[in-house]
């Protein structure tokens, strides 16, 4: 259950992150209200998932996740270049959240 929360953490971290790229410096109203919302779900879901997976995993875990999804976004939606290198290197990056699931996984 632990994995589950934290993998959803990741991916509202996402989606504060773009939120608060959209708020204009918190001048925007709806963007600002969703960066609001979604950090506090987020933080909430990664404190609850370190109560079983170790706090250096359940952290990069959720960076990763969120960085991740966040490149893929802007790129979707045309706010960031896409480029072989950046595909790669997300590539790179997931491997290594995955990697670390497996490393942590048996122990918890």
């Amino acid at each position: 259950m632990s994995w589950i929360v934290l993998i959803a953490s990741g991916v509202l971290e996402a989606v504060w992150a773009t939120a608060l790229g959209k708020s204009e410096g918190f001048t925007k109203l709806w963007p600002s209200v969703v960066f609001g919302v979604a950090l506090v779900a987020s933080m909430g879901g990664l404190a609850f998932a370190m109560r079983d997976i170790p706090t250096g995993t359940a952290y990069a875990v959720w960076v990763g996740i969120g960085a991740a999804l966040t490149v893929v976004w802007s790129m979707i939606t045309g706010d960031a270049d896409v480029s072989w290198a950046k595909i790669l290197l997300l590539v790179g990056l997931v491997g290594c959240v995955v990697g670390l699931k497996f490393v942590d996984g048996g122990s918890h």
